[in-house]
């Protein structure tokens, strides 16, 4: 049984959810409620056998970041350094618990993406907008800085396009956005509803395991030695190789048959 939230919805449809941001009045913004409790939903989900997880905006916008709100009160004498640490750390593990979730992760965006938005769309497997959606990394323009989503958005853009939309603060269109690798896919207005119930059916074929374990895998390499990287991965395989799940699945395959995991 997943947490109930009044700071999230979710939509289940057979083996995906998808997890509704839903305050479009303040833009989604990523309120230190929402965040707590999206971090509840996340430590949840990893102990579920759901396949995917969207992640997507009501009214048409994705996701305006951090709360503007709250950062004023700070401004105004309501919290000193500590707390506002204690602010920043949550929402790194928010961004940590996203990325490291098992499921194949997408960010559905529609309109805007913006600060810890676009943050949030770069923790995704997959980020799909719509041709009228923006992103930017606004930060600066508000004398702040990226801080806990610069990893994120380091690791899926790479360094030169990072810097410039770090540095900048400019917004920038669905089509650059995806000329610069934020966005897998661009799709016509109101395509998104389309592009989102394919999705099942098109990853039906990985296997529920192997994909947690690349994920692990992927997320780790940037820390480790190459020693490491090749024991880890040794271990992964070895440990893939001689599970219930790759026994069907290269039984299916030399039986010409679809493995029980992409049945349905």
């Amino acid at each position: 049984m997943l947490p109930v939230s009044n700071h999230y919805e979710l939509e289940q449809t057979e083996s995906w959810l998808t997890v509704w941001l839903n305050e479009p009045q303040a833009r989604n913004p990523l309120t230190a409620a929402r965040v707590s409790d999206l971090l509840t939903l996340c430590a949840a989900l990893q102990g579920s056998d759901l396949r995917g997880v969207v992640f997507r905006g009501r009214g048409g916008v994705f996701c305006a970041g951090g709360d503007l709100k709250a950062f004023q009160a700070v401004m105004q004498g309501k919290a000193g350094h500590a707390d506002v640490v204690a602010l920043s750390l949550q929402a790194a593990d928010l961004f940590d618990a996203v990325s490291g979730l098992p499921q194949f992760t997408v960010m559905a965006v529609e309109g805007a993406a913006m600060a810890g938005g676009l943050g949030l769309a770069c923790c995704g497997d997959m980020v799909l907008a719509e041709e009228t959606a923006r992103f930017a990394l606004s930060e600066v323009r508000l004398g702040l800085t990226p801080a806990q989503i610069a990893p994120f958005v380091v690791a899926r853009l790479g360094m030169r396009a990072a810097r410039r939309l770090m540095l900048s603060g400019e917004s920038v269109s669905g089509a650059t956005a995806r000329e610069i690798g934020l966005v897998d896919r661009l799709l016509a207005v109101g395509g998104m509803d389309a592009a989102l119930s394919d999705l099942p059916r098109a990853l039906a074929p990985a296997a529920p395991c192997a994909l947690a374990a690349i994920k692990r895998q992927l997320s780790e390499l940037p820390f480790q030695s190459r020693d490491e990287q090749r024991a880890v991965a040794a271990e992964s395989f070895a440990t893939a190789l001689l599970s219930a799940e790759a026994r069907e699945g290269i039984g299916a395959y030399l039986e010409k048959r679809k493995p029980l995991w992409a049945e349905g």
